[in-house]
């Protein structure tokens, strides 16, 4: 073949993808002075919310009792102002505004959002810990809460989850997501940032595990890996489109241990202090103290 005809390919090629009705609903029209969500400075972001969380594990490694208000000031001062900007960026896209910049109004209140986040850090920490001292005392293999914050992809799951939440609880769009999304890119952990979950939580390996959007997830709950908190077939309106906004995941209670690779689907609850076993599907209920395990076949 010529290079003329390469060249006539090629161009065919780009008209051909450059037709409207070839990108509709997947281009974002980009406006002037608008600011984009980055996967790169959000990365920037939640290693730098690690370490005034886990202050030492993350960060600098030479932070002492001394020196860990200087080291917290100064990543605090960092922190507010990508989040602010990265807050800005979510607040904007796919805004309806006909400006061609953000609005003053916008990015005051990207700044405000950003620092009502930054004052729920210390309750962040708080319940941070909890899922730490859950994961030390659930895994006999576990030496130290040090090996745990540093190695357990659980606790990079359960951080992202935990501050994407608080910033979708504060109205952030998108932005929570993106950060739970990285969690389940680099753990293949699956937390929605909208699903709640109590304190002490953990999951053992952790590798597959799915907790959908409207899961709700009581104190001390254990999962282990490939343990899907998951939905039913969900209904449709008339145009035949999804519903949105219903409840559709599961209700665990306080104290309830799900083993892996189980799937639990639909609007249900598992009652306190349930064991689910493993490589089972439940759509029911089940009661409280229940113990849910296979059924051995009959010879």
């Amino acid at each position: 073949m010529s290079p003329l005809n390469f060249t006539h390919i090629l161009t065919q090629t780009v008209d051909e993808l450059s037709e409207s009705e070839s990108y509709k609903g997947l281009f974002h029209q980009h406006k002037d002075g608008e600011p984009l969500p980055s996967a790169k400075v959000l990365c920037d972001i939640i290693e730098l919310a690690r370490s005034i969380l886990f202050p030492g594990y993350y960060g600098n490694s030479t932070v002492n009792s001394r020196t860990v208000n200087y080291h917290i000031g100064v990543n605090i001062e960092k922190l507010f102002d990508l989040l602010s900007e990265q807050i800005l960026a979510g607040l904007c896209f796919g805004c309806d505004n006909n400006t061609s910049d953000c609005t003053e109004q916008q990015r005051e209140e990207g700044s405000n959002l950003t620092a009502k986040f930054i004052s729920r850090l210390p309750n962040l920490r708080k319940m941070l810990a909890t899922d730490v001292e859950a994961a030390y005392n659930g895994d006999p293999a576990a030496e130290s809460f040090g090996e745990v914050i540093f190695c357990y992809p659980a606790i990079k799951a359960i951080s992202n989850y935990r501050i994407a939440h608080e910033l979708l609880l504060l109205g952030v769009p998108l932005i929570p997501r993106i950060i739970t999304e990285m969690a389940h890119s680099e753990t293949g952990i699956d937390i929605h940032p909208a699903a709640e979950i109590g304190s002490h939580f953990t999951i053992d390996h952790g590798t597959g595990v799915v907790i959908g959007a409207t899961s709700i997830i009581g104190n001390n709950v254990k999962l282990y890996q490939g343990v899907t908190l998951g939905a039913k077939s969900f209904p449709l309106d008339n145009e035949g489109k999804p519903i949105k906004g219903i409840p559709r995941h599961p209700i665990l209670e306080d104290n309830v241990i799900v083993y892996s690779n189980a799937t639990i689907l639909g609007r249900i609850t598992i009652g306190h202090d349930a064991t689910v076993g493993g490589n089972i599907w439940v759509t029911e209920d089940v009661s409280p103290k229940a113990r849910i395990v296979q059924t051995k076949a009959k010879k």
